[in-house]
Parts: structure tokens; C-alpha cells; sequence
């Protein structure tokens, strides 16, 4: 006997894509989308919808920012009408329009729940990202640089030898003591420390 949905439960379609960018991924405020205008301006949408749809189509780009997941926007057409100042019976009918603002939506599965995504919405999220993480790593391994060199000045002070501090292994494995060890400020007494603690291990 097939089994009914309980009520106010709505069945999940299972052939949907899902999505491929996780709820717990945001765009911090540092970070930017870019807009493509080239690519808006000869596209058929800015050709052939009215202006009226083009203003719709970009602010549901823009808010689909803000989204969980970022870069999707609700399914639901009664938070869509919310979303675009209208009501849920005029997004039936711009949902149905060719060249309305929801050209390109297709719904999508978000954890179980259905949301609309969008091709190019979803490329320029994940450029955006991409870029976010690349300038995370260019910060940390800045960070870790100016790091290394203030153990090599401060080892240097302490007395080891200049062959010891040009060893990149050494350097990093003292580095990691260090950082699980020594929780107060590096000075001449951190020095020492890992030095010693180099001796012991048969690090040199």
C-alpha cells in the first residue's frame, strides 16, 4: 500500500541536482561577485525582457548573495513575492514567461529541501569563493614567512649556527614546537627552550 505524505509536508523530488555549494559556506564581507556586463548585455534576457524583468532578474542575482545556500534562491513563491515586492499569484505568471526575471532558475536539492539555482549565478559565486580562499592562503603563508623569520633572527641571537638556521626542516619543526608549546609572546626564553628541546630529539 503506498503511503501518503503527512500533512504539510511536501514531497522532495529525488532526480533533482544537488546542489554543490554547502549552507555553512558564506561570502564574508570583504569579499565581491563580480558582474559580468558584458555577458548580461548580449545575453537574450537583457534583449528581449522588459525592463521590468531585467530589474527583477538582478536583484534576485544580487540577493541570491545572501541566500542559504549562497547563490540560491527560494522555490517557494510566497517568499519569492516577499522577495520581489509583489504577490505569489504575479510570480506564477512571471515563473511562466520566457523572458521573465526566473529565465535560467531550475529548481535544485539544498540538504533535502528544494531551492532554485542559477548557471551563472553559481559561476560567479564559485569565483568568488575561489578568490576569497586564494587571498586566505596568500595572508597564511605570509603569516607563517614573517613567522620564520623572526625564529631564525631570534634562534640567531640565542647562538646557533648560521647552517642550522638555513635548514628549512629544522626551521619548521621548531616552528610546530613552538606553536604547540609555547603559548606566551617568542622571546630569547622560547628560543632556548625549542633549542634544547632540538638537543634532546637529535634534531641538529
Amino acid at each position: 500500500m503506498m503511503a501518503h505524505p503527512q500533512p504539510g509536508l511536501r514531497a522532495v523530488p529525488s532526480d533533482l541536482p544537488v546542489y554543490p555549494i554547502g549552507r555553512d559556506e558564506r561570502l564574508d564581507g570583504h569579499s565581491f561577485v563580480k558582474w559580468w556586463y558584458h555577458r548580461w548585455t548580449s545575453s537574450r534576457t537583457f534583449k528581449l525582457a522588459s525592463w521590468e524583468a531585467q530589474g527583477m532578474a538582478r536583484a534576485l542575482f544580487d540577493m541570491a548573495q545572501s541566500e542559504s545556500p549562497v547563490g540560491t534562491i527560494p522555490a517557494d513563491n510566497d517568499e519569492l513575492a516577499v522577495m520581489l515586492r509583489t504577490d505569489a499569484r504575479r510570480i506564477v505568471d512571471l515563473r511562466r514567461q520566457e523572458f521573465g526575471p526566473f529565465r535560467g532558475w531550475r529548481p535544485c536539492l539544498c540538504d533535502g529541501e528544494t531551492r532554485l539555482m542559477h548557471p551563472v549565478v553559481l559561476e560567479q559565486v564559485r569565483d568568488a569563493i575561489e578568490r576569497r580562499d586564494q587571498r586566505a592562503l596568500s595572508g597564511e603563508e605570509l603569516a607563517a614567512r614573517k613567522r620564520l623569520q623572526r625564529l631564525r633572527d631570534g634562534l640567531k641571537e640565542c647562538g646557533l649556527v648560521e647552517a642550522a638556521l638555513r635548514d628549512p626542516v629544522l626551521m619548521r619543526r621548531m616552528d610546530e614546537w613552538l606553536a604547540e608549546n609555547w603559548k606566551k609572546r617568542r622571546g630569547s626564553e622560547a628560543y632556548g627552550a625549542v633549542i634544547l628541546h632540538a638537543r634532546r630529539q637529535n634534531w641538529f
